[in-house]
């Protein structure tokens, strides 16, 4: 028989919301703590991060968010998804974890006071030296920038990676990521940014306020546009700089 949830509490504190729309749309509310089969883990959460994922859960904006989250109001009331925590209570079937390990991961659900998943859905027990605070808020921007360098982009030690963005959630995690698979890291940024773009490693930051950075003759590898785009094995920019390549990075660079 798999394990419930603490036998002394069965509800919970969870933000919760019944339609899309702005931030008033979201209630504290009092619901049922998950109950977890042989094959599922029970979480008491420590902490939780914020994406813009939320925010676009929470509007339904864009459009297309509602073909998945459901047309005129969400198909579940639960929000969040970052969550760094405890072990409650496993099911009978689960060997990974035991109550009381410190783990994070991607669950929906996660702001709430205790959360539902699978051994799956924590990516790797919590560092030692990492708070929960710091750890809620690396598994989606981490993932996003991992997923788009290594598996989609396939880097490749001492190639030329240009990173537009450098200072957003999945950028600050792209510098260090192609800076830890042996990369020339190019960082495009604001001024206020600059400094931290080159503490996380960036071999060469570029503020897009005082300058073009499509310019200067550089030959890239990889661009990443702004947590949506790492294109591979083709160049973007020859020369000091065609009108295609200027008129892309244009078109993708926003004020961070």
């Amino acid at each position: 028989m798999a394990a419930s949830a603490p036998a002394h509490q069965t509800t919970m504190k969870a933000i919760v919301r019944e339609r899309y729309g702005p931030p008033d749309v979201l209630e504290l509310r009092d619901v049922e703590i998950p109950t977890i089969d042989d094959d599922s883990i029970l979480v008491r959460v420590r902490a939780a991060a914020v994406n813009a994922y939320d925010w676009h859960m929470m509007r339904g904006r864009p459009s297309l968010v509602r073909v998945v989250a459901g047309l005129r109001k969400p198909k579940s009331s639960a929000m969040g998804v970052d969550v760094a925590g405890q072990v409650e209570a496993v099911g009978k079937n689960v060997t990974q974890f035991r109550p009381g390990d410190e783990v994070f991961g991607s669950r929906s659900g996660s702001l709430a006071e205790y959360v539902r998943g699978t051994s799956q859905s924590f990516l790797v027990p919590k560092p030692a030296r990492l708070t929960f605070e710091q750890a809620a808020a690396v598994p989606m921007a981490g993932t996003t920038a991992l997923q788009g360098l290594r598996d989609k982009g396939q880097i490749r030690p001492g190639q030329k990676v240009l990173i537009n963005g450098a200072s957003g959630g999945v950028g600050t995690f792209a510098v260090q990521i192609a800076k830890a698979f042996g990369a020339h890291v190019t960082a495009v940024c604001s001024t206020r940014n600059v400094e931290q773009a080159r503490s996380l490693g960036a071999d060469e930051v570029f503020d897009y306020t005082k300058e073009d950075f499509t310019r200067g003759g550089r030959t890239l590898d990889m661009g990443w546009r702004r947590s949506s785009l790492v294109s591979s094995r083709r160049r973007w920019c020859h020369g000091s700089g065609s009108r295609k390549c200027r008129s892309f990075w244009r078109r993708t660079a926003k004020r961070i």
